[in-house]
């Protein structure tokens, strides 16, 4: 074995240039063991919505029932002024299609929550009808589906991928969902439904986020902004889910159920219209 020759340095040691280089290399090596984007698949969006849906009827088998606390915000500005309301509420779901309110404190204008965000409530449990839910589901039978891209985070991968609405049901969207690139679930929508929920609005934009609760996804928070035509001004609703406990789980579901998917939430529901 070749030795270098005393009082003398090999050239990786004495070569700061080289030094840093093999540094950065080995760095550069490091940090793509532990970022492989090849790790999710470059899947077709039918794969993916495909995929999605064999999650959904999974977990919805398995979710007997829940509960938790939910606090709507809603503040109006218009011609009339600015005016704010409050309310909580605890909400249970029981399947295959019950859902209860128990309103715990109001807060702000009387006119805001009679009108609005008591109707918000009475809109949701009408979405719960079977007919009403199969239209809310992402599915074929709704959309086209393209992929717009995989996204690399931190917190995962995802899956992003454009909606475009079949047919002209009041209760479907116009415009993007996130889905967890290894549970395969909904975790973020951004879009607009394709009909406004009212003659009183011109226009709604809606970002709607998910999160896993014991194994399944439910809403963490939804954010609307709405044009209103009548006396012009703007409508801003806030909707955070918090305190959820998994009240019923089925072990042995086999996945072949009609229960709750996952599903973009009614328009109706999260759109705020204060006429």
């Amino acid at each position: 074995m070749l030795k270098p020759e005393k009082g003398k340095m090999s050239s990786l040691h004495s070569n700061p240039a080289l030094r840093a280089a093999g540094f950065l290399l080995a760095f550069t090596a490091l940090s793509c063991a532990e970022i492989d984007p090849a790790a999710t698949p470059p899947l077709s969006a039918d794969a993916i919505v495909q995929k999605l849906m064999a999650a959904n009827a999974s977990r919805a088998a398995s979710l007997r029932g829940y509960q938790g606390r939910r606090v709507y915000r809603l503040e109006y500005h218009g011609m009339w002024g600015s005016h704010s309301a409050q309310i909580t509420v605890d909400a249970s779901y029981s399947a295959p299609d019950k859902k209860e309110f128990k309103i715990i404190s109001e807060d702000g204008s009387r006119i805001l929550i009679n009108r609005v965000l008591m109707k918000l409530l009475s809109s949701e449990q009408e979405a719960q009808l079977q007919q009403n839910r199969k239209e809310l589901e992402i599915s074929p039978e709704n959309y086209r589906f393209t992929l717009d891209e995989i996204q690399h985070t931190a917190a995962g991968d995802y899956y992003i991928l454009n909606l475009t609405p079949k047919g002209k049901s009041r209760y479907l969207y116009r415009g993007k969902v996130w889905v967890d690139a290894h549970d395969f679930a909904v975790v973020r929508m951004e879009g607009e439904p394709q009909k406004n929920p009212s003659m009183w609005v011109s226009h709604t934009q809606i970002a709607y986020r998910w999160a896993k609760e014991d194994g399944f996804w439910l809403p963490v928070r939804n954010q609307s902004e709405t044009d209103v035509r009548m006396g012009g001004g703007r409508a801003f609703l806030t909707i955070d889910y918090s305190n959820y406990q998994i009240t019923g789980v089925n072990r042995l579901a086999s996945g072949k159920s009609g229960d709750e998917h996952q599903a973009l939430p009614d328009p109706a529901v999260v759109t705020a219209d204060p006429h």
